[in-house]
């Protein structure tokens, strides 16, 4: 059982750096996503990167974790409501209505693995 949650640990933190880089390489693609009330809505794109991308980093070193699986969790909660909200948009932030009904329970899946990875230490 240790080997499946090893493996899922791995691909989490794969997929965290890999978003978190898509944020340097496409950060207009990103804009969607951060509310029109904010400023600096490039700085926070690539804060965002930033971020995503050490706790993906951090989640592959033992030491660090389980602190590293709940930075992604507290994350993914932060970003939950445009997921949320792209489901009930008329004019979802990024894609059709069919892609925002496919990220929204990716979403969960996230927010669920990575609660358990925190809760079982990583």
């Amino acid at each position: 059982m240790k080997l499946i949650w090893t493996v899922l640990k791995v691909l989490l933190a794969a997929f965290i750096i890999y978003a978190g880089s898509q944020h340097f390489i496409k950060p207009a693609f990103f804009n969607a996503f951060v509310p029109d009330f904010l400023i600096y809505k490039t700085g926070i794109i690539y804060a965002s990167g930033v971020i995503e991308v050490l706790l993906g980093l951090l989640l592959l070193v033992p030491k660090y974790a389980s602190k590293a699986a709940f930075g992604i969790f507290i994350l993914m909660l932060l970003f939950l409501p445009i997921h949320v909200w792209d489901v009930f948009s008329d004019t979802p932030a990024i894609g059709s209505h069919q892609a925002a009904m496919i990220r929204l329970p990716i979403q969960f899946v996230l927010i669920a693995l990575s609660y358990k990875l925190y809760k079982t230490n990583a």
